[in-house]
């Protein structure tokens, strides 16, 4: 390998671009300077898309762009640019949607060639260096580009054109172009049961989770089972969410050692998980164990969200209190080589133990993954100990102190390679975890790191303007990208959240603000979605709306959620209205195709049911929230607090104190008679809520 070149990436500060400044192609970041070039010289762009903790990337990038003859081909003829999907997920979605419409499929690497005016006309994942995999070999793809630029260049262009067209059409919205099917409250209760049994008909009953191989956590699919058994006591959607929790506890996809979920499970039976950990998995994951404790106050989900979060806190947590993106899959070169184990190592490290650690933990001599031994539980802990004639809490003990001298032993290999940046929307979704889980766990070490990284991300993301601008990336000291939709949006969800943990008005007053400035920037021209980049942002070729929940949740979908709830709380009608016309377009598609929709599918029931809006007046005010935010598990609800009647929030008004403990429930417009303990709230919520 040759590291005589440097290219422009090494002025970058995302770790994926700068692993890419040494290649000899002279990469670009995506910029004015790069686009104004390919216009000048007439050259077509190659956009390259990846990220840090993406194990083919690294094949690609050792195979193509460290070889000198193929750099030369690059450099001669493209203008190349390198971009990080989770800095620009902006222009990753534009095209990534083109390389699903030209070849039926899309992931990462992902290689997009555009026109001079950036409109994609071809592009594909991988390409090995010589043809395999029935794929073309990428010195022959750069090849046969080269010769249509120049023979049918005219072609080319009208196909961009075409297809740029047909992008920009797909990707809007709008009530005409989905189906004209109004909604109708009165059949609400049937679309919940439709959503319910499409949901169980992709639910695999032994493995838990949906659908096939490879299988991804689902837990907004989860949450949606978790809600809906809430509010009609069904078993079924109750024992189909714990069993998809269980199973994934008991896989190699979770980490036994350290706590945290890998992206996804490369198998049926979670075995074998594609081992980057994501910052946005474990914060969705925390949540669903949240629920799965509050419903069945089951120690193992609470010793799994303690776990989880000791890895996020450990791991993933800079000085300042923020969230690192990623762990790699790779380290030393290799997948997984960090998680797994030889029997030989466990036994020496075990003694003793070793035989019922291996029996429990699926590790034998010839290993269970390419010879080695990725640690699952062969049983539950409940099943393993009866079988061994052990009380549950001594087998687990057991377990947890050998767990203990592996994760000593781990922790002096060679670490996978750490994505350093600091991303806004997933350090939101995050905060929203540790803040639930604070709250669920009244746990103050929690609490105190969800404040830091409060703290952190209102101190550095907000760019020098005062409209409540956001920036979407952050390291070194420096935050740039104006914020995308996600960013907005998770960060006003977890300032409702911070509300509930601290009770600090000043939350709301942020989360009030950010979507004023949501709806001022991002609103479509119908005024009912939201595109996924601000309108003053000059560089894509055109505005996209994300309405699908994909392994974030979707964007729109917790926009739609936030402005129910701050609808409530400071009385603005027109955001219910705007809520409530969000999931008139999507209710068709969402009843039909719920595993895509599954967060517009729990907002679907709570607009079914209602929100439960709980103001509480008195001394004992806090203590008496909190009682019911953590005992409790309702989850449509929002708990306000005051010691006055506080006049600037419209949610409090009108309602008389005087007692040292009232509170008020109203729902869907009606309110209830105020009551003073808050064990009669819990029963007259619980009447209000079934079905």
């Amino acid at each position: 390998m040759n590291h005589q070149h440097t290219n422009r990436l090494i002025h970058e500060t995302s770790p994926y671009l700068l692993q890419h400044a040494h290649n000899p192609v002279d990469w670009y970041s995506w910029s004015t300077e790069a686009l104004q070039k390919a216009k000048d010289e007439n050259k077509v762009i190659l956009v390259s898309i990846g990220y840090s903790a993406c194990h083919w990337c690294h094949v690609m990038e050792r195979e193509s762009f460290e070889n000198e003859n193929t750099a030369k081909l690059m450099n001669e003829n493209f203008i190349n640019i390198k971009i990080d999907r989770e800095e620009r997920p902006d222009i990753d979605h534009i095209y990534m949607d083109a390389v699903q419409a030209i070849t039926g499929s899309g992931g990462w690497p992902l290689n997009v060639f555009l026109t001079p005016q950036a409109k994609p006309f071809y592009g594909g994942t991988y390409f090995p260096p010589i043809k395999a995999f029935n794929r073309p070999s990428w010195t022959e793809v750069l090849q046969s580009i080269m010769q249509a630029w120049r023979e049918r260049r005219n072609e080319i262009e009208s196909q961009a054109e075409n297809l740029t067209d047909y992008l920009n059409k797909s990707g809007n919205f709008t009530k005409e172009n989905i189906l004209d099917i109004t909604f109708n409250d009165a059949i609400g209760v049937e679309n919940a049961e439709a959503i319910f049994s499409a949901i169980m008909r992709s639910a695999d009953m032994e493995w838990g989770g949906f659908g096939k191989a490879p299988k991804f956590p689902q837990t907004f699919t989860i949450q949606y089972l978790l809600h809906y058994y809430y509010y009609t006591g069904h078993q079924q959607a109750l024992a189909q969410a714990l069993l998809s929790i269980d199973k994934m506890l008991q896989g190699g996809i979770y980490d036994h050692v350290a706590g945290g979920l890998a992206r996804y499970s490369t198998d049926n039976e979670w075995l074998a998980p594609h081992f980057e950990k994501m910052l946005y998995d474990n914060a969705l994951f925390i949540v669903v164990l949240c629920d799965a404790f509050q419903i069945t106050k089951d120690k193992k989900y609470e010793a799994a969200i303690n776990k989880t979060l000791s890895f996020i806190l450990t791991e993933l947590t800079n000085s300042q209190g923020a969230f690192y993106a990623a762990l790699d899959a790779d380290s030393e070169g290799e997948e997984g080589k960090y998680y797994v184990w030889q029997k030989g190592e466990i036994e020496e490290l075990l003694g003793t133990d070793s035989a019922l650690f291996c029996e429990c933990f699926d590790v034998t001599e010839k290993g269970n993954w390419e010879e080695k031994n990725i640690l699952r539980l062969s049983h539950s802990v409940e099943e393993f100990a009866a079988l061994k004639h052990l009380s549950v809490d001594t087998f687990r003990e057991k377990i947890d102190l050998c767990l203990e001298k592996l994760k000593i032993a781990r922790s002096k290999r060679i670490k996978p390679g750490l994505d350093d940046k600091i991303l806004l929307s997933w350090n939101a979704l995050m905060l929203g975890a540790v803040a639930k889980a604070a709250i669920i766990l009244q746990n103050d070490r929690y609490k105190a790191a969800a404040i830091s990284n409060f703290n952190f991300l209102l101190h550095n993301f907000t760019g020098n303007t005062k409209d409540n601008l956001l920036l979407h990336t952050w390291k070194n000291d420096c935050a740039k990208y104006p914020g995308f939709l996600e960013d907005y949006a998770f960060l006003i969800d977890a300032c409702l959240q911070m509300y509930a943990l601290t009770f600090d008005s000043n939350c709301l007053q942020k989360a009030y603000d950010y979507c004023q400035y949501t709806i001022d920037h991002f609103s479509d021209e119908d005024g009912v979605f939201f595109y996924y980049t601000n309108k003053t942002q000059q560089d894509v070729i055109f505005r996209k709306k994300d309405i699908y929940d994909s392994a974030t949740p979707s964007p729109n979908a917790v926009m739609a959620g936030n402005l129910y709830k701050l609808s409530l709380i400071y009385d603005k009608r027109e955001w219910l209205q705007r809520a409530n016309k969000m999931l008139d377009v999507i209710s068709p598609v969402a009843i039909k195709y719920p595993v895509s929709f599954a967060l517009w599918s729990s907002l679907l029931l709570q607009r079914v049911k209602g929100i439960n809006e709980i103001t509480i007046f008195g001394k004992n005010g806090t203590i008496a929230a909190s009682d019911i935010l953590y005992k409790n598990y309702v989850p449509n609800k929002l708990v306000m607090v005051s010691d006055t009647i506080n006049s600037s929030f419209p949610f409090l008004n009108s309602k008389v104190s005087g007692e040292p403990l009232l509170i008020y429930l109203c729902k869907n417009q009606v309110c209830q008679q105020p009551v003073n303990e808050v064990s009669v709230l819990v029963n007259l919520i619980n009447e209000l809520d079934k079905f």
